[in-house]
């Protein structure tokens, strides 16, 4: 059972759009009924079904990346959605104390946008901002249902795919510290880092990397340094470019 909160999310989630493009999430149903939901996006595993919206998003990633293989794009598409869903969420229970609820079904996702990612969603309404509410959220709501359908695309090793989710849930804690720090908002930076370390110490994420006050260092690697010109991440465990037949894993 679903427990919805009689909490103050306002419509437009305004307390959002000033962390950035990462953490809005448009509520005004503009063009919404013309794209497809993320549901639809992870429903489609064949590869060349016609009108797929998943395969339109990685051939546009893999264009603009400037590679050849699939799997890189995938990695990369996983892990800007991850950064979306888990910046709304987090910017959510951390400035509201309230989570909207993302149904995969109602929200809708833009494939031929540009970075980061469109969602929208109509109506606005509110759960619990528990770390084990924002997990189902985030991670059972849409990032599994999105490995799966991305595992048409490409093999993407399972802890590769974890480190993506950590390292998105990271990136997302550290943004809303670095505002928080900025306008003097102690309070936000103090309920951001300690969310995000509750989520990443639950099963679902623990052992992907380590947590050093705002700084995480993942175990496994997202495979960009296989993009021309790409080299390794800030928090890959790599610490400069392996040779090319590395399989992104660190151990």
């Amino acid at each position: 059972m679903v427990l919805l909160l009689f909490v103050d999310l306002d419509p437009d989630l305004a307390a959002l759009r000033p962390l950035g493009g990462f953490f809005v999430l448009r509520t005004d149903g503009a063009r919404a009924d013309s794209l497809p939901t993320l549901a639809q996006a992870y429903a489609v595993t064949a590869p060349d079904l016609p009108g797929n919206p998943l395969l339109s998003r990685l051939r546009k990633v893999a264009a603009a990346l400037g590679t050849r293989e699939m799997r890189v794009a995938a990695s990369v598409t996983h892990q800007g959605l991850a950064a979306r869903l888990w910046s709304v969420a987090l910017g959510s229970a951390v400035l509201y104390g309230a989570v909207p609820v993302l149904d995969a079904g109602a929200l809708r996702w833009d494939p031929d946008a540009g970075a980061p990612d469109d969602l929208r969603l109509a109506g606005v309404r509110a759960l619990p901002a528990d770390a084990a509410t924002v997990e189902d959220v985030v991670l059972r709501g849409h990032l599994d249902p999105l490995a799966t359908a991305l595992a048409a695309h490409g093999r993407l090793a399972p802890g590769l795919l974890r480190g993506n989710a950590a390292s998105a849930l990271a990136g997302a804690a550290r943004e809303l510290d670095r505002w928080a720090r900025r306008h003097g908002r102690a309070d936000v930076s103090a309920r951001a880092g300690s969310l995000a370390a509750e989520l990443l110490g639950r099963p679902a994420l623990a052992g992907a990397g380590t947590l050093t006050g705002t700084a995480f260092r993942r175990r496994s690697c997202c495979l960009y340094y296989r993009v021309p010109g790409g080299g390794v991440c800030g928090d890959c465990c790599f610490p400069r470019p392996p040779r090319s037949s590395a399989r992104g894993a660190c151990g």
